[in-house]
């Protein structure tokens, strides 16, 4: 039996893979056995991630010990099939027809290669741009105003407002709370000023994310900064750009219905001067590629993110491949500590680089203090121990109990066992159901919620949903009868879980099913404002499930005030430091971890590691 159809009896080839492998051997029945088995783990690679696989660590996408082929003999089978390209040296080459490309030791699917190529390609276009020293000087007086502390260049927040007035392309990461959106607030009103110094209009600014619940707290925080800096005496005409709404990516590139293409591309661009992403690490990589070639030339291209999140579900973890390549604003070229020394004062010798060729003109900054955490809940160093795998410093705080707002549930086998538990969790719930208006049912949803590691099983949100459904229905059936319909029923949550571009609802939105003034049941989810939420049919709406329990990728870009985190009772694929840390950071107020000490300890053990020639492309070599 070939190693292939070992792999495909066994469970570990999709179907999808398989048919990918056989179907070149039909074309060409002398296609060399290893050249079958490369196309059909390309295929798999995608599906768990990755952008290809590397011929010399199979091992990293399949841990099995089986007897690969020997990597010299693989590339060299490779190379000699009709259906692999084998670019040269040049990472922007274009690969031809065939269906599997090599290149720099990584075997991808081509159309995964074009995407990444097309994606460096364009990050490389928007940062080639020189650096824009005029005008700095006149904003000194407003730039201490918004950054008082400043000087010196110590000031992070400070520093990334800076270097973006300088350079088209940046990246600001760090964790929740370290003020990632109210930097950007400021470095809007900066460009403002500017803009209105030189005589210009106002810039014209797009706030983006992947999901519209993370679109939308963008929009909020950057209006909630607005409220602030208006407090602070900032001139109205300079906090105008504030008010502008979030969309989701695909909303704002322009989707085309029963098409993977968007009407915004690099023929037709978006007509803005900044665009700013945030949740950037969520974003895969054939949509970064697609908006990348939507920036127009001269605009600005802003990624917010925390890199320690999980990252896409789909192929490529795309942030983390810019991040190994761009510049650290840390360290400021001589040149561009001159022309920010009006803002920044003199800076600190040792923070500044040597002058020297940057392959990939991007530059990074990455913010560390906690500007925006609760009072109520002493998150960071619980998030510092789970970042950096130390299972044991993460118990040991989970123990001791002494963290404000954290806490800890060893026992909890089953969350909806202990009927304290339960009746708290009914009670929230019953609310939505009771509450004024959609509007008010939609606000009251973010105050809890119920985040898993897996799907399925008793843990799963898929199970918990089910259980949790039938409670609810009995609790609400008591209070007002005929309340389901079909599978809904009044005061159902929803979490939509595939794009509908026609409606506007996107995989990762969240409504609730309550029936309007006329007693029709309806599912109504957030629009323009928080005030005037849509209303569909429910028999209308795409796929989706319910959402009182969600798996920790579909919070992504969500906060609640009151999360409940729950690990399965057994090991999982999916359990990793990273999934951990990224739902425990979507609390805001309190944090219940579910969590058995052995499995939270295998979790933390693991690191998310995506294959990607990302990197490599824009110069940041091995």
């Amino acid at each position: 039996m070939s190693l292939l159809e070992r792999l495909r009896s066994e469970g570990h080839l999709r179907t999808l893979d398989h048919a990918l492998a056989v179907g070149l051997r039909r074309l060409d029945p002398g296609t060399a056995d290893e050249v079958v088995l490369a196309a059909a783990l390309a295929s798999l690679a995608v599906s768990a991630g990755h952008a290809g696989f590397r011929i010399d660590q199979p091992r990293a996408l399949l841990d099995l010990d089986l007897d690969w082929p020997d990597p010299a003999q693989w590339q060299r089978a490779l190379q000699a099939s009709r259906w692999v390209a084998c670019p040269g040296a040049r990472a922007d080459e274009a690969p031809g027809a065939a269906p599997l490309v090599l290149e720099h030791g990584l075997l991808y699917l081509r159309r995964y290669r074009e995407y990444e190529r097309r994606l460096a390609a364009g990050l490389q276009r928007l940062g080639s741009g020189a650096a824009e020293p005029e005008g700095i000087a006149a904003l000194a007086p407003l730039f201490a105003r918004l950054f008082p502390q400043a000087a010196g260049g110590g000031d992070h927040q400070a520093r990334a407002a800076a270097v973006a007035l300088l350079h088209r392309l940046l990246l600001v990461t760090g964790g929740p709370g370290t003020g990632k959106t109210t930097t950007i607030a400021r470095l809007l009103v900066l460009l403002a000023a500017r803009a209105a110094a030189a005589g210009q209009p106002a810039p014209r600014i797009a706030l983006a994310a992947p999901t519209g619940r993370a679109a939308e707290r963008m929009a909020e925080s950057l209006r909630r900064a607005a409220r602030l800096l208006a407090e602070q005496g900032i001139e109205p005409e300079l906090l105008a750009p504030l008010a502008t709404g979030g969309r989701t990516l695909h909303r704002l590139l322009g989707t085309i219905p029963d098409s993977p293409r968007f009407r915004h591309d690099a023929a037709n661009p978006l007509d803005v001067d900044i665009v700013v992403v945030d949740e950037a690490s969520m974003i895969d990589l054939p949509l970064m590629a697609k908006l990348v070639e939507a920036v127009p030339d001269g605009a600005r291209l802003v990624l917010l993110g925390d890199p320690d999140q999980l990252p896409s579900v789909e192929a490529g973890d795309v942030l983390s491949g810019i991040l190994a390549a761009a510049g650290d604003g840390m360290r400021l070229a001589a040149a561009d500590a001159g022309a920010l020394q009006p803002l920044l004062g003199e800076v600190d010798p040792a923070a500044i680089a040597a002058d020297a060729a940057v392959p990939f003109p991007a530059r990074h900054v990455h913010l560390v203090r906690g500007w925006r955490q609760s009072a109520a809940l002493d998150l960071a160093p619980l998030a510092a121990a789970v970042r950096s795998g130390d299972g044991e410093r993460a118990l040991a705080l989970l123990r001791e109990g002494r963290l404000d707002g954290v806490h800890y549930h060893a026992d909890a086998a089953d969350l909806l066992q202990d009927p304290a538990r339960r009746e708290h969790f009914l009670a929230h719930w019953t609310a939505l159901a009771q509450a004024p208006t959609p509007a008010e049912a939609l606000a009251l949803a973010g105050r809890l919620r119920i985040l898993t590691a897996v799907r399925e099983g008793p843990q799963g949100a898929r199970g918990l949903n089910t259980r949790i459904e039938a409670l609810l229905a009995e609790r609400l059936a008591q209070q007002q009868p005929r309340t389901r319909s079909d599978g809904f029923f009044h005061g159902r949550l929803l979490l939509v879980t595939e794009n509908h571009y026609r409606h506007g609802l996107f995989n990762g939105d969240i409504g609730i099913c309550l029936r309007d003034d006329r007693g029709q049941l309806m599912a109504w989810f957030p629009g323009a404002t928080p005030d005037a939420p849509r209303a569909f049919h429910p028999a209308t709406l795409p796929a989706h499930d319910s959402a009182f329990a969600m798996t920790v990728h579909k919070a992504q870009g969500s906060e609640f005030d009151e999360v409940w985190l729950v690990l399965p009772g057994k090991d999982s694929r999916v359990l990793s430091r990273e999934l951990v840390y990224t739902g425990l950071t979507r609390a805001r107020d309190a944090l219940h971890l579910c969590a058995d000490p052995a499995i939270l300890a295998l979790a933390l053990s693991r690191h998310v590691s995506r294959v990607s020639g990302l990197a490599w492309r824009l110069g940041a070599g091995d």
